[in-house]
């Protein structure tokens, strides 16, 4: 399964933006965004606006993902 929080974390780190820049584009505290990388799950309105931030389209891991299984 796909571990989003570490994802993020290291799209996030790829495009060489600090957790403080990430904190203010969506709003929340630093905190909020070490709590983020931890997930394993996360909201799809929360994962849209994270994409649109840190440009990169965090759901289609899932879809590639969904399309390997059908394959077996």
């Amino acid at each position: 399964m796909v571990e989003i929080g570490q994802l993020i974390r290291l799209k996030l780190k790829e495009r060489k933006k600090t957790v403080v820049w990430f904190a203010h584009e969506l709003s929340c505290s630093r905190t909020n965004v070490y709590k983020i990388f931890e997930k394993s799950s996360i909201d799809t309105s929360d994962l849209f606006r994270i994409s649109i931030i840190l440009d990169y389209d965090f759901f289609t891991l899932f879809s590639d993902q969904l399309k390997n299984k059908t394959k077996r």
